[in-house]
């Protein structure tokens, strides 16, 4: 599974960005994905991650109520919308992908990474 992270940006605090992950092979509706940040000179932190079905949501608790994933695996896409962004929220935003573990929230877990987008909150 090849993953390509995209939709990343500088937005002002209180904005709204949607960061989209696509992947290839027709085996993705088979892998929860997840999404990390790692800002710089901090470690690598999740953020979110989807089921394979899409039926279970996980978030952090600093962007729950903010932050809303979802999947179209028709379009093997998956997707981070980021309502009331902070300046906090400043990181390179990840997606990732495994099939191998129930435990979604761990980086170690996952198998396949995407590039990485930055996005970058103004205050």
């Amino acid at each position: 599974v090849q993953l390509q992270a995209c939709g990343g940006g500088l937005v002002q605090a209180g904005g709204s960005l949607r960061l989209s992950c696509a992947a290839s092979g027709r085996t993705f509706r088979r892998y929860a994905v997840g999404w990390f940040r790692q800002a710089p000179g901090k470690e690598r932190e999740f953020v979110s991650a989807i089921s394979a079905s899409g039926g279970s949501t996980y978030y952090t608790d600093s962007v729950k109520g903010r932050f809303t994933i979802s999947r179209d695996n028709a379009k093997n896409t998956v997707y981070l919308q980021m309502n009331s962004l902070r300046p906090e929220d400043t990181a390179v935003y990840y997606c990732a992908a495994q099939g191998r573990s129930y435990v979604l929230t761990t980086p170690h877990n996952y198998d396949y990474w995407g590039q990485g987008t930055l996005v970058t909150v103004s205050s």
